[in-house]
């Protein structure tokens, strides 16, 4: 089957996992993506950790079907090499300190003279202007500065997300803007430059508690893992120890759940509860009742009353439960990969689309494509050799 995004070439000068993230999207598409690398170590992510049969975790994450090309943009071999491959690319990802691509020549306005069809991607903390262009950005940083830890951990003290939140939503929208552009390419024939800073990014994603807090009203609590403003609405402990989620959205279910779950009918017109207003202003006195019924039940028996209430229900697995959850394996979602450690399990992206396979390839090693590439550049034997032998690629 043909691809989205067969034919289209993009190189990546990126590391961690914003532009990688991203870039992986396009290859799942069918994109070519030409990872450019530091010769030797490559992307810093690939010492993160070892925990994926020896490889790291992230980088085995959102490094799949890519092309690894070893290059020192430091030398001017090296950035003629680059250049050579991005006059027969699509698309540019970057997500360098901020100013180096501009000061390495590969600003939007410096590659669009010579290449009006490539779309440049930028990716970075704070974007390419205003007081905080050149201010350092990690992820948990833009989780702070986005406001998120303000709404996220206990009453008592903030936490941050458990996975690069920030790295994720610049990775998505950088993804998306690419397709955008590429689309808007077919209509003008020309390409243009995406500027994705995480900081508006993950500031997207904190719609509901801006609005909620509009014009300096109260903002959303912390509360854990339940929910800041419906109730109930997150996590009740069974007498058995174990943890169900739950989650009810409106007065008709509220009603079903005092009748089919707790048992206590009169319960939903106790006009401390009447509204999920007054539920979520006596969320404690109403927690006290729901736990007291469901401590007289297993976890499986509470499921199995919200189950026949109709009542929104999940189990609260832990991280590796997911590679056996038995909806993805019915789906088919669980496939397998390649890569320098032999095959490795991936999900699926999500979206199962008639029309085509995603495109699953092995993860690279560092500069494993670098000889082919440079071939395919023109370059003989020797050039390689003198390439590499001055520590160019």
């Amino acid at each position: 089957m043909t691809r989205p995004l067969d034919g289209i070439t993009v190189v990546s000068i990126e590391h961690a996992i914003a532009a990688p993230f991203c870039t992986r999207q396009l290859a799942d598409l069918g994109a070519r993506v030409v990872k450019i690398e530091r010769p030797g170590s490559g992307d810093f992510a690939r010492a993160y950790d070892s925990r994926t049969k020896g490889l790291a975790s992230h980088f085995v994450w959102v490094n799949r079907s890519k092309e690894s090309l070893t290059l020192d943009l430091k030398q001017p071999e090296a950035m003629q090499v680059l250049a050579d491959l991005l006059a027969r690319a699509d698309v540019l990802v970057q997500n360098l300190a901020p100013g180096a691509a501009e000061r390495m020549g590969l600003g939007y306005a410096q590659l669009s003279e010579k290449h009006p069809r490539l779309v440049v991607c930028d990716i970075s903390g704070y974007g390419n202007d205003g007081p905080y262009r050149d201010k350092k950005a990690y992820d948990l940083l833009i989780q702070s500065e986005a406001g998120l830890l303000s709404v996220t951990g206990t009453p008592e003290e903030p936490s941050k997300a458990g996975i690069s939140i920030a790295d994720i939503a610049a990775g998505m929208y950088a993804y998306s803007s690419i397709l955008a552009a590429l689309l808007q390419r077919q209509r003008t024939g020309r390409g243009s430059h995406v500027d994705v800073a995480m900081l508006e990014a993950l500031g997207e994603w904190m719609g509901f508690p801006m609005y909620y807090a509009y014009e300096g009203a109260e903002p959303p609590p912390r509360s854990g893992a339940a929910h800041a403003t419906i109730y109930p609405y997150g996590p009740f402990a069974a007498g058995d120890g174990k943890t169900v989620m739950l989650g009810l959205q409106n007065e008709r279910e509220w009603k079903i759940f005092c009748d089919k779950v707790l048992l206590q009918p009169g319960l939903a017109t106790d006009p401390r509860f009447e509204s999920n207003a007054r539920r979520n202003e006596h969320r404690q006195a109403l927690q006290q009742i729901i736990l007291q019924v469901f401590g007289q039940l297993t976890a499986g028996q509470v499921m199995e009353r919200l189950e026949a209430a109709q009542i929104a229900n999940a189990h609260v697995n832990g991280v590796g439960d997911l590679w056996r959850h038995p909806q993805l394996l019915a789906r088919g979602r669980v496939a397998e990969v390649e890569s320098p450690a032999g095959p490795i399990a991936a999900l699926l992206p999500p979206g199962v689309h008639s029309g085509f396979d995603y495109r699953m390839d092995a993860i690279p090693a560092v500069g494993e494509h670098t000889e082919a590439i440079l071939r395919e550049l023109g370059r003989d034997a020797k050039a390689v050799a003198r390439l590499r032998g001055s520590g160019a690629c």
